[in-house]
């Protein structure tokens, strides 16, 4: 049987890029996006509902999101889930569940010298324009 599985979310960066590397060498940037819905309740209230997403991304596209992407900017992440456990130092069992990113657009307009043109793709060979985003 064969399985997918796929995340694609657009939304607001939540905190500035941190970048590690592996032991063997390799660069892995992470941060946090937040994406919202907004709704009207059955009672007529407007209501806003905001989910955060952790995102972790590796190499070439891990350097192209730490030195371009920042705090409040929007982004196109699309990428696959992980479940992560481990046991912490208090003894308690920890999960997250992550986005492992392939894929990542910047949609800002750039300040001059700054970031790469809204829409292009970070780790990337070519440029995309705004309306290659899938939907």
């Amino acid at each position: 049987m064969v399985g997918l599985n796929k995340i694609i979310i657009i939304g607001n960066v939540g905190t500035d890029p941190e970048m590690r590397f592996t032991p063997n060498g390799s660069p892995v940037t992470s941060f946090r996006m937040a994406t919202s819905r907004n709704y009207t309740s059955p009672d007529g209230e407007r209501k806003q509902e905001t989910e955060w997403f952790d995102v972790v991304t590796w190499n070439r596209l891990a350097e192209n999101c730490n030195q371009f992407l920042t705090k409040g900017q929007k982004a196109y992440v699309e990428g696959r889930l992980r479940t992560r456990s481990w046991e912490g130092q208090d003894g308690q069992r920890h999960t997250r569940v992550e986005i492992i990113a392939n894929r990542v657009l910047f949609l800002d307009r750039r300040p001059v010298g700054s970031q790469p043109e809204a829409g292009y793709e970070a780790g990337a060979e070519e440029d995309l324009e705004p309306g290659d985003i899938p939907f």
